[in-house]
Protein backbone atom coordinates (compact mmCIF):
# COMPACT_ATOMS: atom_id res chain seq x y z
CA UNK A 1 0.00 0.00 0.00
CA UNK A 2 3.16 2.45 0.31
CA UNK A 3 4.46 1.20 -3.03
CA UNK A 4 3.80 -1.10 -6.24
CA UNK A 5 3.67 -5.03 -5.69
CA UNK A 6 6.86 -6.61 -4.67
CA UNK A 7 7.63 -9.32 -6.46
CA UNK A 8 9.76 -12.33 -4.56
CA UNK A 9 9.45 -9.68 -1.56
CA UNK A 10 11.26 -10.40 1.31
CA UNK A 11 10.02 -9.20 4.93
CA UNK A 12 12.79 -8.76 7.81
CA UNK A 13 11.49 -8.71 11.13
CA UNK A 14 13.34 -8.67 14.65
CA UNK A 15 11.01 -9.31 17.56
CA UNK A 16 7.23 -7.20 17.22
CA UNK A 17 8.66 -5.06 14.06
CA UNK A 18 9.77 -4.47 10.56
CA UNK A 19 13.03 -3.78 10.24
CA UNK A 20 13.64 -4.12 6.17
CA UNK A 21 11.58 -4.71 2.57
CA UNK A 22 13.72 -6.47 0.07
CA UNK A 23 14.10 -9.50 -2.77
CA UNK A 24 17.04 -10.86 -1.47
CA UNK A 25 16.76 -14.34 0.57
CA UNK A 26 18.89 -15.19 3.60
CA UNK A 27 19.53 -18.94 4.45
CA UNK A 28 16.96 -18.93 7.19
CA UNK A 29 14.45 -16.94 5.22
CA UNK A 30 10.80 -18.88 5.43
CA UNK A 31 9.58 -19.55 2.15
CA UNK A 32 5.23 -18.98 1.96
CA UNK A 33 4.99 -20.47 -1.46
CA UNK A 34 2.58 -18.39 -3.93
CA UNK A 35 0.86 -16.04 -1.79
CA UNK A 36 0.15 -11.92 -1.51
CA UNK A 37 1.64 -10.33 1.51
CA UNK A 38 -0.51 -8.02 2.54
CA UNK A 39 -0.75 -5.41 6.14
CA UNK A 40 -3.11 -6.97 8.57
CA UNK A 41 -6.44 -5.46 7.61
CA UNK A 42 -8.42 -2.57 9.28
CA UNK A 43 -11.42 -3.29 10.42
CA UNK A 44 -12.66 0.38 11.45
CA UNK A 45 -16.12 -0.36 12.77
CA UNK A 46 -17.84 -3.09 14.34
CA UNK A 47 -20.23 -4.32 17.01
CA UNK A 48 -18.95 -7.73 18.27
CA UNK A 49 -21.44 -7.89 20.77
CA UNK A 50 -23.58 -9.22 17.82
CA UNK A 51 -21.03 -11.78 16.82
CA UNK A 52 -23.33 -14.92 18.19
CA UNK A 53 -25.93 -13.83 15.48
CA UNK A 54 -25.99 -16.77 12.83
CA UNK A 55 -27.67 -14.50 10.45
CA UNK A 56 -28.32 -10.66 10.10
CA UNK A 57 -31.84 -9.88 12.04
CA UNK A 58 -34.79 -9.00 10.39
CA UNK A 59 -35.64 -8.82 6.42
CA UNK A 60 -33.32 -6.99 3.90
CA UNK A 61 -34.59 -3.45 2.80
CA UNK A 62 -36.28 -2.94 6.32
CA UNK A 63 -36.66 0.56 7.89
CA UNK A 64 -33.50 1.06 9.93
CA UNK A 65 -35.84 2.00 13.19
CA UNK A 66 -37.57 -1.35 12.92
CA UNK A 67 -33.96 -3.55 12.88
CA UNK A 68 -33.40 -1.23 15.73
CA UNK A 69 -36.15 -2.30 17.70
CA UNK A 70 -34.78 -6.46 16.84
CA UNK A 71 -31.01 -5.17 17.93
CA UNK A 72 -32.94 -3.43 20.68
CA UNK A 73 -34.88 -6.92 21.57
CA UNK A 74 -31.68 -8.97 20.88
CA UNK A 75 -29.45 -6.98 23.28
CA UNK A 76 -31.80 -7.66 25.96
CA UNK A 77 -32.25 -11.15 26.07
CA UNK A 78 -31.74 -12.89 29.14
CA UNK A 79 -29.71 -15.90 27.43
CA UNK A 80 -26.92 -13.81 25.94
CA UNK A 81 -23.31 -13.74 27.19
CA UNK A 82 -22.15 -10.22 24.87
CA UNK A 83 -18.73 -11.49 26.18
CA UNK A 84 -18.67 -15.08 24.30
CA UNK A 85 -20.11 -13.23 20.98
CA UNK A 86 -17.21 -10.38 21.28
CA UNK A 87 -14.61 -13.43 21.84
CA UNK A 88 -16.40 -15.54 18.89
CA UNK A 89 -16.37 -12.14 16.76
CA UNK A 90 -12.67 -11.57 17.45
CA UNK A 91 -11.57 -15.10 16.44
CA UNK A 92 -13.44 -14.68 13.29
CA UNK A 93 -11.66 -11.23 12.32
CA UNK A 94 -8.32 -12.98 13.14
CA UNK A 95 -9.13 -15.95 10.85
CA UNK A 96 -9.89 -13.43 8.40
CA UNK A 97 -6.69 -11.44 8.30
CA UNK A 98 -8.09 -8.46 10.65
CA UNK A 99 -5.51 -7.25 13.10
CA UNK A 100 -6.63 -4.17 13.89
CA UNK A 101 -10.40 -3.70 15.22
CA UNK A 102 -12.26 -0.36 15.77
CA UNK A 103 -15.26 -1.93 18.19
CA UNK A 104 -17.99 -0.23 19.83
CA UNK A 105 -18.53 -0.87 23.08
CA UNK A 106 -20.94 -1.43 25.20
CA UNK A 107 -19.62 -3.96 27.71
CA UNK A 108 -16.94 -4.67 30.49
CA UNK A 109 -13.35 -4.29 29.20
CA UNK A 110 -12.65 -7.94 30.32
CA UNK A 111 -15.12 -8.94 27.41
CA UNK A 112 -11.79 -8.31 25.02
CA UNK A 113 -9.56 -10.42 27.51
CA UNK A 114 -9.27 -13.35 24.00
CA UNK A 115 -8.11 -10.78 22.08
CA UNK A 116 -4.95 -11.63 19.78
CA UNK A 117 -4.90 -9.23 17.16
CA UNK A 118 -2.15 -5.79 17.43
CA UNK A 119 -4.75 -2.97 17.77
CA UNK A 120 -8.53 -2.71 19.30
CA UNK A 121 -9.52 0.23 19.97
CA UNK A 122 -12.67 0.16 22.13
CA UNK A 123 -15.20 3.30 21.62
CA UNK A 124 -17.21 3.29 24.40
CA UNK A 125 -21.19 3.68 23.30
CA UNK A 126 -22.73 6.70 24.79
CA UNK A 127 -26.68 6.92 24.95
CA UNK A 128 -28.66 9.62 26.40
CA UNK A 129 -31.38 11.77 24.44
CA UNK A 130 -32.60 13.49 27.69
CA UNK A 131 -30.96 17.24 28.60
CA UNK A 132 -31.43 16.24 32.30
CA UNK A 133 -29.57 13.38 32.10
CA UNK A 134 -26.71 14.43 30.14
CA UNK A 135 -23.84 14.99 33.66
CA UNK A 136 -24.92 11.58 34.94
CA UNK A 137 -23.87 9.57 31.43
CA UNK A 138 -21.00 11.89 31.34
CA UNK A 139 -19.68 10.90 34.41
CA UNK A 140 -20.68 7.04 33.91
CA UNK A 141 -18.57 7.51 30.71
CA UNK A 142 -15.51 8.77 32.47
CA UNK A 143 -15.64 5.67 35.24
CA UNK A 144 -15.67 3.20 32.12
CA UNK A 145 -13.33 5.45 30.38
CA UNK A 146 -10.87 4.40 33.90
CA UNK A 147 -11.50 0.71 34.03
CA UNK A 148 -10.67 0.24 30.24
CA UNK A 149 -7.26 2.30 30.66
CA UNK A 150 -6.39 -0.16 33.80
CA UNK A 151 -7.27 -3.34 31.39
CA UNK A 152 -4.80 -1.43 28.93
CA UNK A 153 -7.36 -1.19 26.68
CA UNK A 154 -6.90 1.50 23.87
CA UNK A 155 -10.14 4.20 24.32
CA UNK A 156 -12.40 6.07 22.46
CA UNK A 157 -15.86 7.19 22.58
CA UNK A 158 -19.06 6.60 20.64
CA UNK A 159 -21.87 9.40 20.81
CA UNK A 160 -24.31 6.64 19.25
CA UNK A 161 -26.72 8.67 16.67
CA UNK A 162 -28.42 11.92 16.57
CA UNK A 163 -31.67 9.49 17.78
CA UNK A 164 -29.93 8.87 20.77
CA UNK A 165 -27.84 11.66 21.66
CA UNK A 166 -28.71 14.99 23.08
CA UNK A 167 -26.55 17.89 21.18
CA UNK A 168 -25.95 18.95 24.70
CA UNK A 169 -24.63 15.77 25.70
CA UNK A 170 -22.67 15.51 22.21
CA UNK A 171 -21.19 18.60 23.10
CA UNK A 172 -19.92 17.53 26.22
CA UNK A 173 -18.66 14.26 25.10
CA UNK A 174 -16.61 15.88 22.59
CA UNK A 175 -15.11 18.29 25.09
CA UNK A 176 -13.97 15.08 27.19
CA UNK A 177 -12.50 13.85 24.01
CA UNK A 178 -10.49 17.02 23.34
CA UNK A 179 -9.60 16.63 27.35
CA UNK A 180 -8.10 13.18 27.06
CA UNK A 181 -7.18 12.85 23.43
CA UNK A 182 -9.76 10.14 22.68
CA UNK A 183 -11.29 9.45 18.78
CA UNK A 184 -15.04 10.31 18.52
CA UNK A 185 -16.92 7.58 16.19
CA UNK A 186 -20.67 8.25 15.80
CA UNK A 187 -23.42 6.93 13.55
CA UNK A 188 -24.72 10.01 11.20
CA UNK A 189 -26.71 10.65 8.13
CA UNK A 190 -27.39 6.71 8.04
CA UNK A 191 -30.91 6.62 7.19
CA UNK A 192 -34.24 9.03 5.31
CA UNK A 193 -36.19 8.11 8.66
CA UNK A 194 -32.92 9.84 10.75
CA UNK A 195 -33.15 12.62 8.14
CA UNK A 196 -36.37 13.26 8.67
CA UNK A 197 -36.15 13.18 12.67
CA UNK A 198 -33.50 16.07 12.68
CA UNK A 199 -35.07 18.34 10.07
CA UNK A 200 -39.09 17.79 11.02
CA UNK A 201 -38.62 16.17 14.73
CA UNK A 202 -41.19 13.73 13.01
CA UNK A 203 -41.33 10.23 11.86
CA UNK A 204 -40.76 6.49 12.85
CA UNK A 205 -37.55 7.27 14.85
CA UNK A 206 -39.54 10.35 16.97
CA UNK A 207 -42.12 7.16 17.35
CA UNK A 208 -39.26 4.77 18.67
CA UNK A 209 -38.27 7.06 21.33
CA UNK A 210 -41.86 8.03 22.57
CA UNK A 211 -41.98 4.12 23.05
CA UNK A 212 -39.31 3.89 24.70
CA UNK A 213 -40.50 7.10 26.85
CA UNK A 214 -37.05 8.79 25.15
CA UNK A 215 -38.83 11.34 23.29
CA UNK A 216 -37.56 14.98 24.14
CA UNK A 217 -39.21 17.41 21.80
CA UNK A 218 -36.98 20.07 22.44
CA UNK A 219 -33.86 18.34 22.14
CA UNK A 220 -33.72 18.86 18.48
CA UNK A 221 -34.15 22.15 16.90
CA UNK A 222 -36.57 22.15 13.21
CA UNK A 223 -34.39 22.21 10.27
CA UNK A 224 -31.57 20.38 11.90
CA UNK A 225 -28.96 18.43 9.57
CA UNK A 226 -26.41 16.19 9.77
CA UNK A 227 -23.78 19.23 8.94
CA UNK A 228 -24.98 20.84 12.56
CA UNK A 229 -23.05 16.93 13.97
CA UNK A 230 -20.46 17.38 11.90
CA UNK A 231 -19.39 20.81 13.29
CA UNK A 232 -19.31 19.66 16.54
CA UNK A 233 -17.60 16.45 15.88
CA UNK A 234 -14.85 18.34 14.16
CA UNK A 235 -13.88 19.97 17.44
CA UNK A 236 -12.69 16.40 18.33
CA UNK A 237 -9.06 15.21 17.87
CA UNK A 238 -10.34 12.65 15.58
CA UNK A 239 -13.75 11.74 13.94
CA UNK A 240 -15.16 9.12 12.60
CA UNK A 241 -18.32 9.19 10.76
CA UNK A 242 -20.08 5.99 10.84
CA UNK A 243 -21.70 5.33 8.10
CA UNK A 244 -22.85 8.20 6.07
CA UNK A 245 -25.08 6.71 3.22
CA UNK A 246 -26.53 10.52 2.81
CA UNK A 247 -24.36 13.13 3.03
CA UNK A 248 -25.32 15.76 1.23
CA UNK A 249 -22.71 18.10 -0.89
CA UNK A 250 -21.73 20.44 1.44
CA UNK A 251 -21.65 18.37 4.14
CA UNK A 252 -19.12 16.25 2.26
CA UNK A 253 -17.21 19.49 1.44
CA UNK A 254 -17.01 19.77 5.11
CA UNK A 255 -15.35 16.66 5.52
CA UNK A 256 -13.07 16.99 2.81
CA UNK A 257 -12.00 20.10 4.17
CA UNK A 258 -11.20 18.51 7.76
CA UNK A 259 -9.82 15.76 6.50
CA UNK A 260 -6.69 15.88 8.70
CA UNK A 261 -8.71 14.64 11.42
CA UNK A 262 -12.39 13.24 10.00
CA UNK A 263 -13.09 10.23 8.07
CA UNK A 264 -16.33 8.24 6.75
CA UNK A 265 -16.97 4.54 7.30
CA UNK A 266 -18.38 2.42 4.81
CA UNK A 267 -20.08 -0.08 5.33
CA UNK A 268 -20.96 -1.84 2.07
CA UNK A 269 -22.97 -4.98 2.99
CA UNK A 270 -25.20 -3.26 5.62
CA UNK A 271 -25.67 -0.28 3.76
CA UNK A 272 -26.83 -2.85 0.90
CA UNK A 273 -28.70 -5.37 3.40
CA UNK A 274 -30.67 -2.28 4.05
CA UNK A 275 -31.36 -1.04 0.73
CA UNK A 276 -30.37 2.32 0.76
CA UNK A 277 -30.12 4.67 -1.98
CA UNK A 278 -26.44 4.00 -3.70
CA UNK A 279 -23.97 5.11 -1.35
CA UNK A 280 -21.80 8.55 -2.34
CA UNK A 281 -18.69 7.05 -2.41
CA UNK A 282 -17.29 8.57 -6.02
CA UNK A 283 -18.59 11.88 -4.80
CA UNK A 284 -17.03 11.47 -1.44
CA UNK A 285 -14.06 10.27 -3.10
CA UNK A 286 -13.35 13.32 -5.67
CA UNK A 287 -14.23 15.47 -2.85
CA UNK A 288 -10.63 14.62 -0.93
CA UNK A 289 -12.31 12.75 2.08
CA UNK A 290 -11.22 9.99 3.62
CA UNK A 291 -13.46 6.76 3.03
CA UNK A 292 -12.27 3.55 5.19
CA UNK A 293 -14.33 0.37 5.51
CA UNK A 294 -15.96 -1.50 8.33
CA UNK A 295 -17.87 -4.70 8.63
CA UNK A 296 -20.47 -3.38 11.13
CA UNK A 297 -22.04 -6.62 12.73
CA UNK A 298 -23.83 -9.57 12.02
CA UNK A 299 -26.94 -8.19 13.14
CA UNK A 300 -26.31 -6.82 9.78
CA UNK A 301 -24.15 -8.42 7.88
CA UNK A 302 -23.49 -12.31 6.65
CA UNK A 303 -19.77 -12.38 8.44
CA UNK A 304 -17.00 -9.93 10.14
CA UNK A 305 -14.69 -10.51 6.77
CA UNK A 306 -12.86 -6.89 5.73
CA UNK A 307 -11.66 -9.01 2.52
CA UNK A 308 -15.28 -9.91 1.81
CA UNK A 309 -16.27 -5.97 1.82
CA UNK A 310 -13.40 -5.03 -0.29
CA UNK A 311 -14.42 -7.75 -2.60
CA UNK A 312 -18.19 -6.31 -2.38
CA UNK A 313 -16.71 -2.85 -3.42
CA UNK A 314 -14.70 -4.24 -6.07
CA UNK A 315 -17.57 -5.98 -7.38
CA UNK A 316 -20.21 -2.97 -6.80
CA UNK A 317 -17.74 0.31 -8.19
CA UNK A 318 -15.29 -1.70 -11.24
CA UNK A 319 -14.26 1.89 -11.97
CA UNK A 320 -12.71 2.12 -8.98
CA UNK A 321 -8.62 1.38 -9.03
CA UNK A 322 -8.13 -1.83 -7.17
CA UNK A 323 -5.30 0.29 -5.07
CA UNK A 324 -7.78 2.52 -3.88
CA UNK A 325 -9.75 0.15 -2.23
CA UNK A 326 -6.74 -1.34 -1.21
CA UNK A 327 -5.79 1.38 0.70
CA UNK A 328 -9.89 1.98 2.28
CA UNK A 329 -9.08 -1.37 4.11
CA UNK A 330 -5.32 -0.77 5.09
CA UNK A 331 -3.58 2.03 4.89
CA UNK A 332 -6.99 4.83 5.31
CA UNK A 333 -7.84 2.68 7.90
CA UNK A 334 -5.02 3.32 10.08
CA UNK A 335 -4.78 6.80 9.56
CA UNK A 336 -8.52 6.88 10.78
CA UNK A 337 -7.96 5.35 13.89
CA UNK A 338 -4.97 7.45 14.38
CA UNK A 339 -2.15 4.35 14.22
CA UNK A 340 -0.56 5.12 10.97
CA UNK A 341 2.72 4.86 13.09
CA UNK A 342 2.17 1.24 14.50
CA UNK A 343 0.10 -0.27 10.98
CA UNK A 344 -1.63 -0.08 7.76
CA UNK A 345 1.53 -0.37 5.26
CA UNK A 346 4.45 -2.88 5.76
CA UNK A 347 7.17 -0.37 6.53
CA UNK A 348 10.50 -0.46 8.66
CA UNK A 349 9.80 0.33 11.90
CA UNK A 350 5.70 -0.78 11.81
CA UNK A 351 4.12 -3.86 13.56
CA UNK A 352 4.78 -6.81 11.85
CA UNK A 353 1.12 -7.74 11.40
CA UNK A 354 1.24 -9.69 7.78
CA UNK A 355 -1.85 -11.75 6.15
CA UNK A 356 -0.74 -14.50 3.30
CA UNK A 357 -3.64 -15.06 0.96
CA UNK A 358 -2.75 -17.38 -1.98
CA UNK A 359 -2.32 -16.52 -5.56
CA UNK A 360 -1.18 -18.31 -8.27
CA UNK A 361 2.11 -18.46 -9.54
CA UNK A 362 2.26 -15.37 -11.76
CA UNK A 363 -0.69 -14.42 -11.35
CA UNK A 364 -1.92 -10.45 -10.46
CA UNK A 365 -1.84 -10.21 -7.16
CA UNK A 366 -4.72 -8.03 -6.98
CA UNK A 367 -6.73 -9.80 -8.70
CA UNK A 368 -6.17 -12.80 -6.16
CA UNK A 369 -7.22 -10.27 -3.13
CA UNK A 370 -10.29 -8.60 -5.02
CA UNK A 371 -11.57 -11.08 -8.17
CA UNK A 372 -10.80 -14.39 -6.35
CA UNK A 373 -12.07 -15.98 -3.37
CA UNK A 374 -9.05 -17.53 -1.85
CA UNK A 375 -9.01 -17.21 2.31
CA UNK A 376 -6.22 -15.93 4.57
CA UNK A 377 -3.50 -19.34 4.82
CA UNK A 378 -1.42 -17.25 7.12
CA UNK A 379 -1.71 -14.42 9.58
CA UNK A 380 0.98 -12.94 11.52
CA UNK A 381 0.41 -10.58 15.00
CA UNK A 382 3.54 -8.73 15.64
CA UNK A 383 5.70 -10.87 14.25
CA UNK A 384 4.46 -14.35 15.46
CA UNK A 385 2.36 -16.56 12.98
CA UNK A 386 -1.57 -17.16 14.74
CA UNK A 387 -2.63 -20.59 15.24
CA UNK A 388 -5.99 -21.48 14.52
CA UNK A 389 -7.70 -24.20 16.31
CA UNK A 390 -10.13 -26.07 13.51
Amino acid sequence: MAGPPLADGVITIDGERIVALGTTAKADTLDLGDVVLLPGLVNAHTHLEFSDCSKPLGQPGMALPEWIRQVIGTRHRADRDPSIAISQGLAESLRSGVTTVGEISTTSPSAYATFQGSQLLAFQEVIGFSAARCDSVRSDLEQRIEAGIKNNLSMGISPHAPYTVHPDLLRGLVDTATKRNLPVAMHLAESREELELLEHGAGPFQELLTDRSMWDAEAIPPGTTPLDYLRVLAKAPRALVIHGNYLRAEEIEFLAINRDRMSVVYCPRTHAYFGHDPYPLAALLAAGVRVVLGTDSRASNPDLSLLNEMRFVAARFPELPAETILQMGTALGAEALGLTDEVGTLAPGKLADLVAIPCPAGGNPLAAILHGNAEPSLVYVRGQEIMFSH
